[in-house]
């Protein structure tokens, strides 16, 4: 279905889930142990699990904020991917990691959703994945006092519109962490 042929894995992306990014985040003790079950789930059915740090003028690559939370452990054999711009494919090494491991599904959690998660979905997307979000394995902090709607609702909003996407020779969906599939694609 991925329009990426020869393609046929998936892989579990972890999406910048550092410590001054879900600081404050919605509900960010569970989203964070729901990534963390994934995370173990991938690693026990042989999935690629992908981690991708953000850093910025506001997020000092090698501080304590940029650092990823203490709940979750990249193993030294698993891929970090180093970004400055939301989409984690912009200008970075992702899509070499991805060809390498054969991945052409994507199964997207972390943060933040109205930014990071958005532009890396459809980044995706556009570039021949089919592309599955975890609905209840992404947070984003309270943008309100910028006009942003309450954060509860970024995150029912974006899991309603991602469902929805279509595109031709792609797919995109919405599930919960129970109810998510690594198996390959064909």
């Amino acid at each position: 279905m991925t329009t990426l042929p020869e393609r046929p894995r998936t892989a579990l992306l972890v999406i910048d889930v550092q410590n001054d990014v879900v600081a404050g985040a919605h509900r960010r003790d569970e989203v964070v142990a729901v990534i963390g079950s994934l995370v173990e789930r991938a690693r026990e059915e042989g999935v690629p699990v992908v981690w991708v740090q953000h850093s910025d003028e506001e997020l000092t690559k090698g501080s304590e904020g940029w650092a990823y939370v203490p709940e979750l452990t990249r193993r030294d054999t698993e891929p970090l991917v180093h970004k400055s711009y939301g989409d984690s494919f912009e200008d970075t090494e992702l899509e070499a990691v991805l060809a390498g491991a054969g991945v052409g599904h994507l199964v997207v959690t972390g943060a933040e959703t109205d930014a990071c998660i958005r532009s890396t979905l459809h980044g995706a997307f556009v570039r021949g994945y089919d592309v599955t979000l975890v609905g209840d394995a992404h947070t984003t902090s309270d943008k309100s006092a910028w006009g942003a709607p309450p954060t509860e609702q970024v995150v029912a909003h974006t899991n309603l519109y991602w469902k929805w996407q279509s595109a031709p020779g792609r797919t995109a969906a919405v599930t919960g962490a129970a109810d998510v599939v690594f198996t390959s694609r064909a």
